[in-house]
């Protein structure tokens, strides 16, 4: 009898445990989804592909390509492209309308971690918020083409009113000399590149060549992996970083950091931008140089 009573003992504290750890990880999840944004879905944007020789120029509106914060929103609040609610100050979005719209909090050319460190404050800076303005350049509810969503776009937009909210300009182009001089002058004025939506397209939130992006190199990304010691000056510092791309290459990127990125360089495991022209045979980018520590 003994027995009995000492086997439903046992069973009924494996039920309470049980019971406790099922609470414990409710109370872990609900905790790690509202402290932690990053582990929301990812905004539903498209994405560009790299423009090539081919493509008919002649199809596509042609923009340029803002080096800044991708934003997209939704509608009640901004998001970056990672699903990250955006901090803006309650002015900057006051009276936007309820449907999604998609662009690039911008502050400028050459302004690129202006506008980084400005979106990522947990609490908006107004002074530094003024500096931005949201380049809108698509509305992904709207069901039309993207010829028919640009006069849309237009329309909404000048109906909001405010200074710091833009339609992208748009223009087209009738072939690949036309982008090529577009291009050129928008590099020599400071900018990033172009960007070709295609006129006949839906918004679809994938990766096609509905979007385009044509820049003077290529650029991608790849995850810190270790450090190389730096010799020399830069005895003490990072040589240069170790890096693995997503298809499992390695190799070394020290051009283009600056020496407080030596002394402290992006930390292990963060994913970095770089720039190259084109690769080796063993598929190794060429003239890599650091670009960015990238923001996922």
């Amino acid at each position: 009898m003994h027995h009995v009573h000492h086997m439903q003992h046992r069973r009924a504290q494996a039920r309470a445990r049980s019971a406790a750890n099922l609470l414990r990880l409710f109370f872990i999840l609900f905790f790690a989804f509202h402290f932690f944004p990053s582990m929301a879905a990812r905004a539903p944007v498209m994405l560009a592909n790299v423009y090539r020789p081919g493509i008919v120029v002649g199809d596509y509106w042609a923009s340029e390509k803002f080096d800044g914060v991708r934003a997209y929103w939704d509608g009640h609040q901004l998001l970056t492209r990672g699903g990250e609610v955006i901090r803006a100050p309650g002015w900057f979005v006051a009276g936007w309308p309820a449907m999604p719209m998609d662009g690039e909090l911008w502050a400028g050319r050459g302004r690129f971690s202006h506008a980084v460190s400005t979106v990522r404050q947990h609490l908006p800076d107004d002074a530094a918020w003024r500096q931005i303005r949201f380049m809108v350049f698509d509305l992904p509810d709207h069901a039309g083409t993207f010829d028919e969503r640009l006069p849309a776009l237009r329309a909404a937009v000048q109906k909001m009113r405010l200074p710091w909210v833009e339609a992208v300009g748009q223009v087209r182009l009738p072939d690949h000399d036309a982008l090529q001089a577009m291009m050129n002058r928008i590099v020599a004025q400071g900018g990033e590149g172009v960007i070709l939506h295609r006129g006949a397209s839906l918004y679809r939130a994938e990766r096609n060549d509905d979007l385009l992006k044509f820049k003077p190199y290529e650029d991608s990304e790849a995850r810190v992996v270790g450090y190389v010691p730096g010799k020399g000056k830069y005895t003490g510092m990072a040589g240069a970083l170790l890096v693995e791309t997503p298809a499992g290459l390695r190799f070394k990127l020290g051009s283009g950091l600056t020496d407080e990125q030596r002394r402290r360089p992006p930390a292990v495991g963060s994913l970095v931008t770089y720039r190259y022209r084109g690769v080796n045979d063993s598929g190794i980018p060429r003239f890599a140089v650091f670009v960015r520590v990238r923001e996922e």
